[in-house]
């Protein structure tokens, strides 16, 4: 698997292992092992060996063996659940979801059934791309369990593989919906606040300011235009520039208009009226990419879930 170094230009400066962590949706213990049995080569000048803390230069190019990613033999992929999924495209490549509300995307610690994967383990049988893992067979991109929307699969390695890169070099047009707290000012703008941990709630990501010591601290710029203004809310769309942890709910919050219904975030969970929004209003509402196996450009759309439209309509 190769990252050219015209991949590699927006993670400058990331450790290797977190960016290897995060473009191959793999943990930063599985990444950092397969470093260390020089499964990882940097060029030019690296080669294997290369330290999981390095940081990535101008001019890197990066090579990662797969077999070193393999995970143990004995971890069982999840067992295959029957339920309901709203499919935007499915071909031998891609499966394209309308992920509902309130679904977890993968099996993870309080979440063992009942997730997207269970679905896509039922749905795809075993066409479903293996390089994630056995507990995220398919999974090229996550959201947020409260959060709605667009989400691609990969059926096959291959597809994952391509995918992942164009994730990696940004190419991937992501555009969300967001029901937001307050009256804008302008109708438009960009956030381009860096994003790190949060310096004393460590669960929270948060907005670091020029300057201030991080080392988790990562460039993250968000595009946003107001496309309906109410009294004490916004209806807000959002262009992300770049992907990084909770990167819209972040620079929202940071603008002084949480995400309505974010209590990481924002407030509690009253919008207008004593209407309540059961979860955070925030729905990937378009992705652009290409094709993994034509390079063909394609885009796909979710509609606006029935609470979010509801929620806009009293705003």
């Amino acid at each position: 698997m190769h990252f050219s170094a015209e991949d590699l230009i927006p993670h400058r400066d990331r450790r290797l292992d977190q960016f290897l962590a995060e473009v191959l949706n793999r943990s930063r213990a599985a990444v950092q092992t397969a470093i260390e049995a020089g499964g990882v080569t940097v060029t030019p000048g690296k080669g294997p060996g290369t330290k999981a803390s390095y940081r990535l230069r101008a001019g890197d190019a990066v090579d990662v063996r797969e077999e070193t990613l393999e995970r143990p033999v004995s971890e069982a992929p999840p067992e295959g659940e029957a339920m309901p999924l709203s499919i935007l495209f499915e071909d031998e490549a891609l499966l394209v979801l309308d992920k509902p509300p309130g679904l977890v995307v993968h099996p993870a610690a309080g979440h063992d059934s009942g997730t997207l994967v269970n679905a896509l383990v039922h749905h795809c049988g075993p066409a479903l791309a293996s390089r994630g893992g056995a507990t995220r067979l398919g999974i090229v991109h996550r959201l947020d369990k409260e959060t709605s929307g667009v989400i691609v699969v990969a059926k096959s390695d291959l597809a994952h593989e391509r995918l992942a890169s164009q994730f990696a070099a940004r190419t991937v047009r992501k555009v969300y919906q967001a029901l937001c707290r307050g009256h804008f000012r302008r109708p438009n703008g960009h956030c381009h606040g860096s994003i790190g941990r949060h310096p004393v709630q460590r669960q929270k990501m948060a907005v670091i300011p020029k300057g201030k010591p991080s080392t988790t601290a990562r460039e993250a710029h968000t595009e946003y235009r107001v496309l309906k203004q109410g009294k004490s809310g916004a209806l807000v769309e959002c262009l992300l520039h770049t992907g990084r942890t909770h990167q819209i709910r972040v620079h929202l919050a940071h603008l002084g208009h949480p995400v309505i219904g974010d209590i990481v975030y924002g407030r509690d969970r009253t919008a207008w009226k004593n209407q309540i929004a059961r979860r955070q209003m925030l729905h990937a509402h378009r992705l652009g990419l290409r094709h993994p196996l034509t390079g063909k450009e394609i885009e796909f759309e979710a509609p606006l879930p029935e609470d979010f439209s509801s929620l806009l309509a009293f705003l």
